[in-house]
């Protein structure tokens, strides 16, 4: 019944930009705060941000911080993630999930998520 769909995701020139989507279905979105997690080759899968439920606070992993930006529009169902300024450890599958704004635990099925790369 939930559904968690990333998409966005493409082959971006150093540096460059991309905005990703997370369209959820099958839950009360506007309820439940939402995670942006990432996983590249041989690495586990890395939490990067979070915003409450109505939009109104985000985190960010150091890693990112300045350079991503996560939102939400609850009337369309989705959360957003802009990525400015790639870097090399940025590429990796990108997933979303719902889960308590502070962490710890995630409350649904990942989905296939959506690949970040950098061209060569």
């Amino acid at each position: 019944q939930v559904q968690l769909v990333e998409s966005g995701g493409g082959l971006v020139q150093p540096g460059g930009s991309l905005r990703l989507s997370c369209a959820a279905s099958g839950f009360t979105f506007s309820s439940y705060a939402i995670h942006w997690y990432r996983q590249a080759p041989g690495k586990g899968r890395e939490l990067v941000a979070s915003i409450t439920s109505a939009g109104g606070n985000t985190n960010y992993a150091d890693s990112v911080k300045g350079r991503f930006t996560i939102s939400r529009d609850n009337a369309k169902n989705t959360v957003y993630l802009q990525i400015n300024s790639l870097k090399p450890e940025d590429p990796a599958v990108y997933y979303c999930n719902a889960g308590p704004y502070y962490g710890g635990t995630y409350y649904f099925s990942w989905g296939q998520g959506t690949q970040v790369t950098v061209s060569s």
